[in-house]
């Protein structure tokens, strides 16, 4: 008979049965051959590796041969270690990635945005425009009020247009590229123009002024943007800036800026009940004097101030108008034409008359030579005297040649011509050092291309060129080429009837421009493509 066991009779609760549980695998568990068991697996297994090849394939497979594992890992840690070098060399020399990459790249923006606002940023300060020291500043009526920024970008503006535009320090590498770029094909365009008109020789080349045909370029009027009602009585350059200044019987006084594309206006100054006879700027270019027909009372407009000053009385004049001056080259003195032959030196600093000439007959014209230590005067009677700017004193007198009554006369800046012109047209050409030391010197030329009486004579800032004109005929204006006295012979056009009757005209600091003040109340402006400044 089999062995019972039987369980001790307690009550059949859930702790009894699990600990019986427990104890019957206990009774079943045999150590040693669960270990013999566990050795005959392992040796299967050995045996099946090495007896089938495919499940030794497939182990390769998965994987890898020992060796080959320990190559590849040591292989992978050199590929990327010479990753991380070439990603250094690229962060130095230049970027290793994609095209795409580096477009996306420079797609991102590089500005940050800001990390606050302040609304009373949008709410700009205004300023009151109806004042009278801001009027001018403004565009029109519509303008009463103008924000501070505005305000002050309009009065750099005005600014750089009085100066001629922006000085060189103050602008960028890429505009003075652009201006430079601009102004080579500005003078490719002028050379091809003038080859297509002309013919010679263009292997040689020379700095004089050729003589015959003088190469020039119509412009745009100076005055173009504001043109005048009435007569124009005056067109001068500015001393030193790219400006000019027109001004006539419309009581107006107007500043352009010279650049002969549109000439912008820059500003004007009315001259209430006076219709301006000559205006002039100072030798520094800071002031200009204006005198009118009949009054003997004259303006001058100081522009770095803004201020426009009436000089009701000149102490020791005694004159019943000032009409015709000129400013001495030291522009410390006007020199005003009188009645009766009478020459007065004034200063401009005390308004006062400190010192007087006198010649025969009256005054048809007055000119000073280059550094104003002479004065030469002609007169109505055809005589010409040179004075001593210093003491007073007449140095010489001698008689015009040919010439019954005067009416003008111009020294050129070099010291080497004087130029007079008579009622008969004819304009006599001297040289100053026989005007200054010969009792009767001989004209080196007798320009006789005027029909009526020469009233404008100038000469240009290099001494190549002397202009005479007459007021009373209209196209009656001549360039003549000094070095060979011989006057330009496509000047003015024949068939453009654009030169009307002239009362003055000048030449811009480096000759560059010329222009003509006319009847018509505008100032045609040329381009003298001889020269390369302005």
């Amino acid at each position: 008979m089999e062995d019972v066991i039987r369980l001790p009779d307690t009550e059949d609760t859930g702790v009894d049965r699990a600990a019986a549980k427990k104890r019957k695998l206990a009774m079943k568990f045999d150590p040693q051959k669960e270990a013999d068991k566990r050795w005959g697996n392992v040796k299967k297994v050995c045996v099946l590796g090495e007896d089938d090849p495919s499940i030794k394939l497939l182990e390769d497979l998965v994987f890898g041969a020992e060796d080959e594992l320990v190559e590849n890992i040591v292989q992978d840690k050199r590929q990327n270690h010479s990753l991380l070098l070439d990603d250094d060399k690229d962060d130095g020399h230049g970027s290793s990635e994609s095209e795409t990459e580096s477009e996306s790249r420079l797609r991102v923006p590089t500005f940050r945005k800001p990390a606050w606002e302040d609304d009373d940023d949008e709410h700009e300060e205004e300023v009151d425009m109806t004042h009278r020291f801001r009027k001018d500043l403004t565009k029109g009526t519509a303008e009463v009020t103008m924000t501070k920024q505005k305000l002050q970008q309009r009065m750099k503006d005005q600014f750089q247009k009085a100066m001629g535009g922006a000085p060189s320090w103050a602008e960028t590498k890429v505009t003075k590229k652009k201006a430079e770029e601009d102004d080579e094909e500005d003078d490719l365009d002028e050379e091809d123009e003038s080859l297509l008109r002309t013919t010679g020789n263009y292997v040689v080349s020379s700095d004089s002024l050729p003589s015959g045909i003088l190469r020039m370029k119509r412009c745009l009027n100076a005055n173009n943007s504001q043109p005048s009602d009435s007569k124009l009585t005056t067109v001068q350059f500015h001393p030193s800036a790219q400006v000019i200044m027109t001004a006539g019987l419309d009581q107006a006084i107007s500043l352009f800026q010279v650049d002969g594309k549109t000439n912008p206006k820059i500003q004007s100054i009315n001259l209430e009940r006076f219709p301006i006879h000559k205006a002039q700027f100072t030798m520094d270019g800071e002031k200009v004097v204006a005198t009118s027909l009949t009054n003997k009372m004259f303006y001058i407009y100081d522009m770095m101030e803004g201020q426009v000053v009436p000089v009701m009385t000149v102490r020791g004049l005694n004159e019943a108008k000032v009409k015709e001056f000129s400013v001495s080259p030291e522009g410390d003195s006007l020199l005003l034409t009188g009645t009766r032959g009478y020459l007065h030196v004034l200063t401009l600093k005390t308004k006062e008359v400190v010192r007087s000439m006198k010649i025969n007959g009256n005054v048809a014209g007055v000119a000073f030579n280059r550094d104003g230590s002479k004065i030469y005067t002609h007169s109505d009677e055809g005589e010409v005297y040179v004075w001593d700017s210093r003491s007073s004193r007449c140095l010489n007198r001698f008689t015009d040649e040919g010439c019954v009554h005067g009416t003008s006369i111009a020294a050129s800046k070099n010291g080497q011509y004087l130029a007079c012109g008579s009622q008969s047209g004819v304009v006599n050409i001297y040289s100053q050092e026989a005007c200054q030391s010969s009792a009767n010197p001989k004209p080196l030329k007798a320009v006789k291309n005027l029909l009526t009486a020469a009233t404008s004579l100038t000469f240009n800032p290099s001494s190549d060129i002397l202009a005479v004109a007459s007021s009373a005929e209209d196209e009656a204006v001549r360039l003549v080429h000094l070095a060979s006295l011989t006057a330009f012979s496509n000047f003015p056009v024949a068939n453009r009837k654009v030169v009307h009757c002239v009362s003055c005209f000048d030449f811009s600091p480096n000759s560059g421009f010329f222009s003509l003040a006319n009847n018509k109340g505008v100032a045609p402006l040329y381009r003298l493509l001889h020269y390369k400044d302005f």
